[in-house]
């Protein structure tokens, strides 16, 4: 949802008028409606990655999201339907070629997904995190992901502001993107739940607040050791730290964007592991060490924050090659695509 925020936004700048097709009841509902968009709402889900009952249901619902999308489509008029990927890309492209209106298509990760792949023969334009072997050719351009405005604009004194956090400590951001990740929570409570002689932000995820905040109460971690489930301006915190121990979904273009040194933490079971390829991205360009998951533990959590932290001057040259390699352009870019495909 984020990637397509970012695009909605640099449309509205341009004095575009953007609404939005979310899956109902589904994570993202609500969230282009809270950002000041129109909001319609389709019911769909995806299908199970096994032999279930309920992916007839699923089928069931990608053929009747087409006639529900038609009929959003008659009612806003759009000029030109944007994809995102996920459960509703596809229906909602049908119906766009169906009434012939233009179609532009977004892949924000370093694999495409079965989405995208359904969606980019529909698409006058696909527009790409990544360069992708065999999407080549005018369809086919390369962006970056699209961040929103605030990860643009976001600035250490700001991040440390809100934080209340002073302007000369160094400061520690751990985070497993929206849902969390166990391995990381467990591995930054166990290197820095103990007095951390600098200051720790750590993002548990929601579901995962609970276990984490359990492990940390055995230990004595101290007032610079902030603990949260969740946070809308994650940009801040990025910010604000001096290295980022995270996953590698989305969130590697915002730490590109912001310019931070990283110690990057695959899922393992990401699709076609493509987590490990957007970590290499960064690692490939100074920007990032490749932590798998497997190995992170503690101590080796600690180590190797403790050994970057040790010298400066690498960490500033990983924080300059992550700049080097950001694409702060991307959402005007794609909006650029948008307007024209539009006209």
């Amino acid at each position: 949802m984020v990637p397509a925020l970012a695009v909605g936004e640099a449309l509205r700048s341009r004095g575009a008028e953007v609404s939005f097709v979310v899956s109902r009841g589904r994570a993202g509902e609500g969230i282009a409606g809270a950002a000041g968009f129109a909001e319609d709402a389709i019911p769909m889900r995806g299908l199970a990655r096994r032999l279930t009952v309920r992916n007839l249901g699923a089928v069931w619902g990608a053929a009747m999201a087409v006639p529900r999308a038609l009929r959003v489509l008659r009612r806003r008029r759009p000029g030109v339907v944007v994809t995102a990927g996920g459960y509703l890309a596809a229906p909602v492209a049908l119906a766009a070629r169906l009434r012939r209106v233009p179609v532009v298509a977004m892949e924000a990760d370093s694999h495409m997904g079965l989405a995208n792949r359904m969606v980019a023969p529909l698409a006058r334009r696909v527009a790409l995190a990544y360069p992708l072997p065999g999407r080549q050719g005018r369809r086919y351009a390369v962006t970056g992901r699209p961040v929103r405005e605030a990860v643009v604009k976001a600035t250490r004194t700001a991040g440390r502001r809100v934080f209340g956090i002073d302007p000369d400590a160094t400061v520690v951001l751990v985070f497993g993107g929206s849902q969390g990740a166990r391995t990381l929570n467990d591995a930054a409570v166990d290197a820095f739940g103990d007095s951390p002689p600098f200051d720790v932000i750590h993002v548990a995820g929601p579901g995962q607040l609970e276990r984490a905040a359990r492990r940390l109460a055995g230990r004595a971690p101290g007032s610079r050791y902030r603990l949260v489930g969740f946070l809308e301006n994650l940009h801040d915190a990025i910010a604000a730290a001096d290295i980022v121990v995270s996953r590698s979904g989305g969130s590697v273009f915002e730490l590109a964007t912001i310019g931070r040194a990283s110690i990057l933490v695959p899922y393992p079971h990401a699709t076609a592991d493509h987590q490990t390829l957007n970590a290499q991205w960064l690692v490939d360009a100074g920007a990032a060490v490749l932590l798998p998951d497997s190995e992170c533990t503690g101590p080796r959590l600690r180590a190797l924050v403790g050994a970057l932290l040790a010298d400066r001057r690498r960490l500033e040259a990983m924080a300059d090659a992550a700049r080097s390699v950001g694409r702060p352009e991307a959402a005007d870019a794609i909006a650029a695509l948008v307007l024209d495909a539009a006209r």
